[in-house]
């Protein structure tokens, strides 16, 4: 991990394409502005994990939906 300190107004470069600025600070709270382009999804963690296991429930429960098949195949005897 990288760790870096910044300052009100100062930026960090991620890539060619993503600038973090600290926008505020106060107390304990720090407020960022991230610039990033439109197909880049940013979330806060706790989002991003809420999303992930959505998603996992979502997989899971769907097996579980389907109908059972329970048709006995005919032989061709």
């Amino acid at each position: 991990m990288l760790i870096l300190s910044r300052r009100v107004n100062e930026k960090i470069v991620i890539g060619d394409d993503i600038v973090v600025s600290v926008v505020e600070v106060r107390g304990d709270q720090v407020k960022l502005g991230i610039e990033a382009p439109r197909n880049v999804k940013v979330f806060r963690e706790e989002v991003f994990n809420a999303i992930q296991e959505e998603n996992r429930m979502a997989a899971a429960a769907s097996g579980a939906q389907l109908p059972l098949i329970d048709i006995p195949l005919r032989s061709k005897d």
